[in-house]
Formats: structure tokens, C-alpha cells, sequence
């Protein structure tokens, strides 16, 4: 059985659970994800979820931008760079 046989015969239940597990941490019994376990299973996760067509909105990892969305906190947006403007990679540490 390939990857994506198994994947597409995969129970909505388990789906759910894995889906759960990453966003907790920990398998339904209480045992903490490793970070392996973790990158296996949001793998698997994005895969069902795109095989599926789960809609964009209900994907893990979705973010909604809302009134965000357009706007220079958009990371879609491409801002113009003129003298003076601070580059938006750029990581500026502020001390108090």
C-alpha cells in the first residue's frame, strides 16, 4: 500500500484525532507528540486534508487575516522600497 492509498482510506475519526493531537501536543491518551511524531503527523494531516478537498477555512494552519487581509501586515502584499523604509525581514530588538 503506497502513502496515498493509505491516506485516502483513512478514517474522518482518526483524521480528527491526529488533527487534535497536533494542536494539543499530546495523543488522546496524554502522551506528549515527539517532534518527529508531530512532523508525521501534520503530513499526513495536510495530505488527507488536500486529497479531501477540505475547504481552505477549515485546513490546520489556516490563519484568517479579516480586516488584516490587503493591508502591509499581509504577508502577500509586496510593499515598495524607497529610501528610508525599514526592511519588513528585518528584526529590529527594542530594550526597555
Amino acid at each position: 500500500m503506497t502513502y496515498e492509498e493509505l491516506i485516502d482510506r483513512l478514517d474522518p475519526n482518526v483524521y480528527r484525532s491526529l488533527r487534535q493531537s497536533i494542536e494539543l501536543g499530546k495523543w488522546p491518551d496524554g502522551r506528549k507528540l515527539t517532534p518527529e511524531q508531530r512532523e508525521i503527523s501534520l503530513e499526513a494531516v495536510i495530505y488527507y486534508e488536500n486529497l479531501h478537498n477540505i475547504p481552505e477555512r477549515e485546513r490546520v494552519g489556516y490563519l484568517d487575516r479579516g480586516s488584516k487581509a490587503g493591508t502591509a501586515c499581509d504577508p502577500s502584499v509586496q510593499r515598495n522600497q524607497s529610501k528610508g523604509d525599514v526592511d519588513p525581514d528585518q528584526f529590529v530588538e527594542v530594550k526597555s
